[in-house]
């Protein structure tokens, strides 16, 4: 598969993606309506909200009702996320937390625990991105490691401190954030891909066992999105993307509708 080819298959899903957006109601009909059912009165943590597809899916999901949880690194951006939020007219909280540390990750879920008593909906969005040629990696383990531990055991401590809780009430929804390119061969993204199809894995084993307590996951593959984690990428200018808020349409469409 060529450059040109990855091209084609990316143009081909965006333009799916759009098509499949356009023909939902926005705001004012049906979807707005429809999200906050979903998520009026019920507490949703985003990780990631510091900006990209993340600050879009909380300012949206504070816009339809929910408590919004945000979860990031930046106090800074954090704060003026919430600032939109509550301009909007919605509810957020700033809750700091480095997601490549799981010490972190287990006091940041107990404070969330203590102060907010359970999460309905956890939308597993920070992740990280490397494009790098194997031929230049044969030194560089450390970024496969990295990137599992922040695509992956981020992600998976954190279901695995929230679910509990999401059983016992017999309610919940994950909803992870992935990659399209699980569905290709994408070459220079083997650290990527690698760790999103291992949080697939994990996500997919699970389903089955905890479908019975009420608890919902879902995975939605993403194609290319503008946000500050493509920028340095500059062979990205000359692909389709979906913008950080046409993105945030997806994940609210899959809490919505809560697809397996």
């Amino acid at each position: 598969m060529g450059p040109s080819d990855i091209t084609d298959i990316a143009s081909q899903s965006v333009r799916t993606l759009r098509a499949f957006g356009q023909r939902i109601p926005r705001a004012g009909g049906l979807l707005a309506h429809s999200l906050e059912d979903a998520v009026r009165d019920r507490i949703v943590m985003i990780t990631g909200a510091s900006s990209g597809i993340g600050k879009a899916t909380s300012i949206e999901l504070g816009k339809a009702g929910g408590t919004v949880l945000l979860v990031a690194r930046s106090e800074d951006k954090l704060t003026e996320v919430k600032r939109q939020v509550e301009v909007m007219g919605g509810s957020a909280y700033v809750h700091l937390c480095d997601l490549t540390d799981t010490d972190d990750i287990d006091r940041m879920a107990a404070e969330v625990l203590e102060q907010h008593d359970h999460v309905d909906i956890l939308v597993n969005n920070a992740g990280k991105s490397i494009r790098r040629s194997v031929s230049r990696a044969y030194d560089r383990f450390h970024d496969y490691q990295r990137t599992m531990q922040l695509n992956y055991f981020g992600p998976v401590k954190l279901i695995l401190d929230l679910l509990p809780v999401m059983r016992e009430q017999k309610s919940g929804h994950i909803v992870n954030v992935s990659t399209i390119g699980l569905q290709m061969n994408t070459p220079r993204f083997s650290a990527y891909v690698a760790s999103k199809a291992a949080l697939d894995a994990f996500a997919r084993s699970i389903a089955p066992e905890i479908i019975d307590d009420g608890v919902h996951i879902t995975t939605v593959y993403m194609p290319l999105v503008r946000t500050p984690m493509i920028a340095p990428t500059k062979i990205y200018d000359r692909f389709p993307t979906l913008s950080p808020e046409e993105a945030a349409h997806l994940i609210t469409e899959a809490i919505r509708k809560r697809p397996k």
